[in-house]
């Protein structure tokens, strides 16, 4: 069983790499991943890495967390899981369908549509 750790408050020069020779320390690491962002491609300042078994994952963290990193104090934790959203803003499946409200418009979503 792989556990997954939260890396938080990295500074920006943190790469995929030197996260993974940081944790490596403590054992086999699966996976090391900084977070980016899509449109600056800079780094978001936490990342995920993945640890081949439960126990280095809490040796790790009892280690490194709040270690300080380029002069910035670091947040170790296991992740989370992450939460289902039920998104119904227009942005997901359920976004631009037919409101529950008959006053309202056609009834069917999308655009236009107003009261008679």
């Amino acid at each position: 069983m792989s556990s997954k750790i939260y890396v938080g408050n990295l500074p920006y020069s943190v790469t995929d790499a030197s996260l993974r020779s940081n944790f490596a320390e403590f054992g086999s690491v699966a996976s090391a991943k900084v977070m980016m962002d899509r449109e600056t491609g800079s780094s978001k300042g936490f990342g995920f890495v993945e640890m081949a078994s439960a126990e280095l994952a809490q040796a790790a963290i009892s280690a490194l967390n709040g270690m300080s990193v380029d002069g910035r104090s670091i947040v170790v934790s296991l992740a989370r899981p992450r939460e289902a959203s039920a998104a119904s803003n227009g942005y997901g499946a359920g976004g631009f369908t037919a409101t529950k409200r008959t006053d309202v418009g056609y009834g069917t979503g999308g655009f236009g549509g107003g009261r008679y």
